[in-house]
């Protein structure tokens, strides 16, 4: 199976700097870091000098929070602090679904129509939540910002969606929507026009309104009629715009980043990605591997490691390679210098142990204090006995510990190896894919530095 080494690595930094790079598109299931990965690719390129804003869909508002803004909206916000040179700026927004469709509204209509289109009920239901509407208004956002060009780099937070190929489907899906057979049955009264259409809808449609209003309500008909007739002229519009923006995803000027962790359910997501992207022709950068783990000690494998702890546990000989306690009539004895190790490994962590626990039992006592000087009248103990009791319950909590260390390296380097399965799988079905690994960091990030440390682990892209 394909390893990392012999996948080419992902060089993000170039790709930040190039001036011809004009859209980063965040995209991958929902959960791997997105959000993050965006945020920290804004905060890099703009401290390199480049003019930024990052477009966040995500709901949490975590990337204002990191940004240290208030809050986010549908206009870009600067972001303070940035250390750029050469005019680095950074801007940051949030999607605001319903205003970016209000704001298609009022810019395509008159004001009266624009008014009967906001005040529709209808309308209102849609804007608000039809099924892909939050990705084609994220679609509509990119284009408006790319249309200013106010912005070196514009880098694209994609929503948080239960599949990834839905930020390039929507656009298909509205359009399949406005060109579907029931919106064009209740275009046609309006393109008729007046009592003809009336009567139209009256004769040719009773059946089939009469069964609508059955299950929809009267009413609720009526204000999807009204939405229809007062939106036919922007249908076109919808769709235009879309295809445009969709050519624009296609454009040199514009890289995606698949996002994924190490699990099997979001690199399967990320290789559905890849071959869409493929499919569509469509310049992928590579793969942004977060949350992986590492470990300074992967030279003990978590079988040594048990065993280590098993050896320390169960009282055994640290030197005693094979971990079987030794034959009846036998004495314990240490091996003779000749002789090799069974297991140099375990050895050596036990024999870690074995030192930590001799450190403390030969560790002098401290001096009494002279501000609580013992009493006169207080019986007199050995203190070779108090020496020796106080010496073996060290021992005894060193090894212990050091026990229940060996278990949790071997617990993280049963992670390890299954996140390195896992990510191989992926490597083998598609080797010409570059990967940067992020590790995974024991906290949030919640503020500048934080996604500054993200930017640098995301340069090197490797983990040591």
């Amino acid at each position: 199976m394909a390893g990392l080494e012999t996948v080419p690595g992902l060089e993000l930094d170039p790709l930040i700097d190039d001036p011809a790079t004009r859209i980063i598109v965040c995209c991958g299931a929902g959960g791997v870091g997105k959000t993050t990965t965006a945020a920290a690719l804004g905060v890099r390129a703009a401290e390199r000098g480049r003019r930024v804003v990052v477009l966040t869909i995500d709901p949490a508002r975590r990337l204002a929070q990191s940004m240290g803004i208030d809050s986010l909206d549908n206009v870009p916000r600067r972001v303070e602090g940035i250390k750029g040179c050469d005019g680095g700026e950074l801007h940051a927004m949030m999607l605001d679904m319903k205003r970016t469709f209000d704001e298609i509204v009022e810019a395509h209509a008159d004001p009266d129509r624009a008014r009967a289109i906001l005040e529709n009920p209808f309308y209102q239901s849609l804007s608000a939540g039809f099924a892909g509407t939050q990705e084609y208004m994220a679609m509509e956002k990119l284009g408006q910002l790319r249309a200013r060009d106010e912005w070196d780099l514009i880098v694209v937070d994609t929503p948080p969606s239960r599949s990834a190929l839905d930020f390039l489907d929507a656009p298909k899906r509205l359009g399949s929507f406005l060109d579907g057979t029931f919106i064009k049955l209740l275009m046609a009264p309006a393109k008729v026009g007046g009592r003809a259409g009336m009567k139209f809808l009256n004769i040719g449609m009773s059946m089939m309104t009469g069964t609508l209003g059955k299950l929809l309500g009267g009413q609720f008909l009526k204000d999807v009629q009204t939405f229809v007739a007062a939106m036919d002229s922007m249908f076109g519009g919808f769709r235009t715009r879309a295809d445009a923006t969709y050519r624009l995803l296609q454009a040199p000027g514009t890289a995606f980043l698949v996002v994924a962790t190490p699990e099997r359910d979001a690199l399967r997501e990320a290789a559905y990605f890849v071959e869409r992207l493929a499919a569509e022709e469509m310049p992928l950068a590579g793969l942004v591997l977060n949350r992986v783990h590492g470990s300074g000690a992967a030279r003990l494998s978590a079988e040594r490691a048990r065993a280590a702890a098993e050896n320390l546990e169960e009282g055994r000989i640290v030197d005693q390679g094979t971990g079987k306690p030794p034959e009846r009539g036998s004495r314990a004895t240490a091996p003779e210098p000749s002789d090799p190790p069974a297991d140099p490994a375990a050895d050596s962590a036990t024999g870690t142990a074995a030192s930590l626990a001799t450190a403390a039992v030969t560790a002098p006592a401290p001096a009494p204090s002279p501000e609580s000087p013992e009493s006169p009248a207080a019986p007199t103990a050995d203190p070779d006995s108090d020496l020796n009791t106080s010496s073996s319950d060290l021992a005894s909590d060193v090894k212990e510990l050091t026990a229940g260390l060996l278990r949790l390296h071997a617990e993280r380097m049963q992670v390890l190896a299954r996140e390195q399965h896992t990510r191989d799988r992926f490597t083998a079905l598609h080797p010409e894919v570059a990967v940067a690994e992020v590790a995974a960091l024991p906290g949030d990030v919640h503020d500048l530095d934080g996604l500054r440390a993200i930017g640098e682990r995301l340069a090197v892209g490797r983990m040591p």
